[in-house]
């Protein structure tokens, strides 16, 4: 569903990404972890289109810029960007004409029931707590129910009931076959919900690693993290792309 291929993205003469390599399975969610600085939102921002960079991502096998690409693609940021003079529902009424949504506003409500909105339909952007905000956000990335959904730190701000529809939904959206990239650093709010972790530190891919692999390994996911982070894992080769010697 997603394949990066050899990214490399530099800001000035700082390095952000160096030479990024990974692919996504259908119906699975990948945590991307790392320090503060490690490239995750270099990446992430890199496969919406919203940055210049070397190398190659391919959508459900389009050019991450496509026009078919971008129907796929779906992206919650980690700081929402609301309109101040729309209101709750308005926001979800503008994004469902934006991708020519169909019989839309069942859904809407679903959303809203889930994340506690329906009582805050009518409040604009700037009227709701940063908490509503990023419940906001959340539905705006969930309604077009994207083939592939990046979330860049997705839980912060939010209240345990809304982290609990979220991780929810999140089950729900792998067993319907679609697949998510989480970025995070807060290690326990993904742990549990995830089938791969890809490990990034200063740019580069430290680890690429699957849950079964790791348990066999006998190690959690925060032990692994540690040890990479912390210097105390020797470094892997990576993975062979389909077809390379």
């Amino acid at each position: 569903m997603l394949q990066v291929s050899h990214v490399t993205k530099k800001y000035g003469k700082v390095l952000a990404c160096d030479d990024v390599s990974f692919h996504l399975d259908p119906g699975s969610v990948t945590v991307l972890l790392g320090p503060n600085g490690a490239g995750k939102s270099t990446i992430m921002k890199s496969v919406i289109g919203f940055l210049r960079y070397e190398g190659e991502i391919k959508v459900g096998g389009y050019d991450n810029k496509t026009s078919e690409a971008r129907r796929i693609l779906g992206y919650i940021p980690e700081l929402p960007s609301l309109y101040p003079n729309l209101t709750v529902s308005e926001h979800m009424e503008f994004l469902a004409r934006a991708y020519r949504l169909s019989n839309y506003k069942p859904r809407i409500q679903e959303l809203f029931r889930r994340f506690e909105l329906t009582e805050h339909t009518k409040k604009f952007g700037d009227e709701l707590s940063k908490g509503m905000q990023q419940k906001l956000n959340i539905c705006l990335g969930l309604l077009p129910q994207p083939g592939l959904l990046l979330l860049d730190e997705p839980m912060i701000g939010l209240d345990p009931h809304a982290i609990k529809e979220l991780k929810a939904t999140m089950e729900e959206m792998r067993q319907e076959g679609r697949t998510l990239l989480v970025s995070t650093h807060i290690i326990d709010s993904v742990d549990m919900l995830w089938d791969r972790t890809i490990i990034m530190q200063n740019g580069s891919i430290r680890a690429n690693i699957t849950k079964d692999e790791l348990e066999k390994d006998g190690r959690s996911l925060e032990e692994l993290f540690f040890a990479v982070t912390e210097g105390l894992e020797p470094e892997k080769d990576e993975p062979r792309e389909d077809g390379e010697a």
